[in-house]
């Protein structure tokens, strides 16, 4: 899976001490969300700029994200695509390029310790961009000097990174020896499983039979957990299960989610051309017959 960077570490511990050294990798965010990196189709290759490219921009402007092993990543929201704030000439600096974050998960780029770097940081970046002010009383928010949140200064309001729980599900029917695969209506259009977010007041047991019966009228029990996934680019934190069918078979589409959706058996189950997510890996799990009972 995408974070799966092992031995590799994630460091998030926050540190509003922390400055950029000249080896920082400073991951440059438009308003559009778009990233500035160098992204090599031959290679396969994926790179961010280093502080030491950076010009006219001062220590205190950026914000430290987290580290990877010894590697710092500092966040810049740029006004635009212009990139006056790059040495031109520095090494390959006129190299980098503003990337629709698509392009960032459209293949395999190496190494994956800054594919999950530009995924964690999106999901930071998102979220320092929607709360410069505050939402109770519109004073503009400070970075808090103890914690990854922002203060409000005028009020005391405290917002801290949203982190959205949704539940990914492998429904088995046992007796065929089938999973349940579906296709959203829009967006993604690779095979993925039943999914869904936690509502207010229910358990994530309670969202997994909710969700199955919402988008295909169909029962579940002996529900358990399987693994779970920081998905930053959506800002979730998605929980996999697997339960078994009970009752009918019988699917009823919910046609405004999905496209399609079906009892596949091991050998006709399709898997996503990444294996970046939890989705990918519980079908390769269940089509290697290894769901634990």
């Amino acid at each position: 899976m995408i974070q799966d960077i092992s031995p590799a570490h994630l460091n998030n511990h926050y540190d509003p001490t922390k400055t950029a050294d000249e080896n920082s990798i400073i991951l440059f965010f438009t308003k559009e969300k778009k990233l500035l990196g160098r992204l090599d189709d031959g290679t396969q290759e994926i790179s961010f700029p280093r502080f030491n490219v950076v010009k006219d921009i001062a220590k205190e402007k950026l914000t430290y994200l987290f580290s990877i092993d010894s590697e710092d990543f500092f966040l810049m929201i740029a006004d635009s695509e212009n990139m006056d704030f790059l040495d031109v000439s520095a090494q390959d600096s006129d190299s980098y390029i503003f990337h629709d974050f698509r392009k960032f998960r459209s293949a395999y780029y190496y190494p994956q310790t800054y594919v999950y770097a530009a995924f964690t940081a999106y999901q930071l970046a998102e979220w320092y961009m929607v709360t410069r002010f505050c939402g109770k009383c519109g004073a503009k928010n400070e970075h808090s000097k103890t914690e990854r949140a922002m203060i409000c200064p005028k009020c005391g309001n405290i917002i801290y990174p949203r982190i959205n729980p949704a539940v990914i599900i492998g429904v088995i029917d046992k007796e065929a020896n089938k999973l349940l695969v579906t296709r959203y209506r829009v967006g993604y259009g690779h095979n993925a499983l039943v999914a869904g977010f936690t509502e207010i007041g229910e358990t994530l047991e309670e969202t997994v039979s909710r969700e199955v019966m919402e988008e295909t009228g169909l029962t579940v029990t002996n529900i358990r957990y399987y693994k779970s996934q920081p998905w930053g680019i959506a800002s979730d934190i998605l929980v996999g299960f697997f339960c078994e069918v009970t009752g009918s078979r019988e699917i009823t589409m919910d046609n405004n989610e999905l496209k399609f959706a079906s009892w596949l058996s091991p050998e006709e189950i399709e898997l996503q051309p990444l294996e970046y997510s939890l989705t990918n890996e519980m079908m390769k799990v269940f089509k290697k017959g290894a769901v634990k009972k």
